[in-house]
């Protein structure tokens, strides 16, 4: 199955993470990090039947009530959609932009879920893409700007012709108990600015202070928007997309952050003693 392309559009100017105003790219984890922690993340595979499908997920996750069941159209992609982000794509393959069509004149909603471009094993938990922008072409592929709205966990597949449609159910963060999310969520912005300080440095650019990162965001939308800017670490993000528990999902990045200031401190160390590095 050929992954549609993320790119940026000639027409549009795409929104960014709002760290790419202080570092030249989004957040990257120590290659170390990238590849050994791969908690609590689980792919699967579309390159099956329906009914196999079905068997895996409910193996993973008790069956939901029938009437909190909908239909979405899936879209694969090789990265990971968190809410309230957004992503530039271009549509050309057939059976997408026949999903796109049908999308522009429904309700404008798509499943993204992660897909690992090797593989072909998608992931079961995905985030609903909303077109907030689209360009058709006169050759009938699309531009399209996307935001991420609310969590989905797959069910079962209803069918893969010519697209993927499947039954999901939403998700939703639990209560955190008596967890300080104010804290925690001031913790992680501490934090991110810092790892953005010796980026900037480690870039030649002024150590300037990143201002406010929350901007007036709650701790559970904060912590997505923490997650959106992991990229190059998509297991990752996978996991912390499918975490139920804001408390935890904070934590986790606070752990993330951690390490990558401890990789920025010593690079930064290094090119101390060997400027020319």
């Amino acid at each position: 199955m050929a992954l549609p392309s993320t790119v940026s559009s000639p027409s549009f100017k795409s929104t960014p993470p709002c760290l790419s105003a202080f570092i030249p790219k989004p957040l990257n984890l120590p290659a170390t990090y990238r590849s050994s922690n791969r908690r609590s993340c689980k792919l699967i595979s579309f390159r099956c039947s329906s009914s196999s499908f079905s068997e895996k997920h409910q193996n993973m996750n008790p069956p939901p009530k029938s009437d909190d069941l909908v239909e979405l159209p899936l879209f694969p992609l090789p990265l990971v959609l968190f809410p309230g982000a957004t992503i530039p794509l271009q549509i050309f393959e057939y059976r997408y932009r026949v999903m796109m069509q049908t999308l522009l004149q429904s309700d404008l909603r798509f499943g993204v879920v992660y897909s690992d471009a090797v593989s072909g094993s998608a992931a079961g938990v995905g985030c609903v893409g909303e077109i907030v922008k689209h360009e058709r072409l006169v050759d009938d592929r699309f531009f399209l700007i996307c935001k991420g709205q609310e969590r989905f966990r797959v069910t079962d597949l209803v069918r893969t012709k010519p697209y993927l449609v499947a039954k999901v159910t939403w998700l939703e963060d639990r209560p955190s108990g008596e967890e300080n999310l104010e804290e925690l969520a001031n913790e992680v912005e501490v934090l991110m600015k810092e790892v953005i300080r010796l980026s900037n440095r480690l870039n030649g650019k002024p150590e300037k202070e990143a201002q406010d990162l929350r901007k007036n965001q709650f701790p559970t939308p904060f912590s997505f928007f923490v997650g959106s800017t992991f990229e190059g670490a998509p297991m990752e993000q996978q996991a912390l997309l499918e975490l139920e528990d804001t408390a935890a999902r904070l934590k986790r990045e606070r752990e993330t952050l951690r390490n990558t200031l401890n990789y920025l401190t010593a690079a930064s160390a290094v090119k101390d003693v060997f400027p020319s590095t």
